[in-house]
C-alpha cells in the first residue's frame, strides 16, 4: 500500500454522540449537522462548513458509521462508554510521485478508560464499520487514542 508524501487537501469531521437535540454550536456561516443510524441516538457533527468538499463528505460518512459501531464494539465487549467520548477523523488526499491517493487519521477520544481497552474497543470497531472494510489495504489508516 503506498502512503500520501504530499498532502494537498484535507477534510475535518469531529462526531459525538447528540444528548441534547435542542443544543445548536453552530455559527459564522457554518451549520451542524445531524446524522442518524438505524436504532441509534443521533450524531452531531458541530461546525460543518457550508460547501463541503468530498474529503470532508467521506470522513463525515465514515465518521457517522464509525461512531455509531464504536458504541455497538463497547457494548459486545461489556464496557460502558462516557458520555463525552468522540471521534475525529481527517481524510487526506496527497500525491506520492504521480499517483493520488487517500489517507486517513482517526483521533478516538473516551475520557477515563484505560488505553489498552479503548485500543480493543477501537480496534473491533474498524472490523465492524463498512466505511473501515471497505478502505482496509487500499488507504492507510492511523487511530490516536485518547484518554483524558
Amino acid at each position: 500500500m503506498e502512503k500520501i508524501e504530499k498532502v494537498l487537501a484535507s477534510g475535518n469531521t469531529h462526531a459525538t454522540v447528540n444528548r441534547d437535540p435542542n443544543l445548536q454550536r453552530g455559527e459564522f456561516g457554518v451549520f451542524d449537522l445531524k446524522l442518524t443510524a438505524p436504532g441509534v441516538e443521533s450524531l452531531e457533527f458541530i461546525a460543518t462548513e457550508p460547501h463541503p468538499t468530498a474529503e470532508q463528505l467521506f470522513a463525515g460518512a465514515w465518521s457517522a458509521c464509525y461512531t455509531t459501531v464504536f458504541g455497538i464494539a463497547a457494548s459486545m465487549k461489556k464496557v460502558t462508554l462516557p458520555p463525552d467520548y468522540s471521534v475525529d477523523i481527517k481524510v487526506n488526499i496527497g500525491q506520492t510521485g504521480t499517483a493520488w491517493l487517500l489517507g486517513a487519521e482517526f483521533t478516538v477520544r473516551v475520557p477515563g478508560l484505560a488505553k489498552d481497552v479503548v485500543e480493543k474497543i477501537a480496534h473491533a470497531a474498524h472490523q465492524i464499520c463498512p466505511y473501515s472494510k471497505s478502505v482496509r489495504g487500499n488507504i492507510e489508516v492511523t487511530t490516536n487514542i485518547v484518554t483524558v
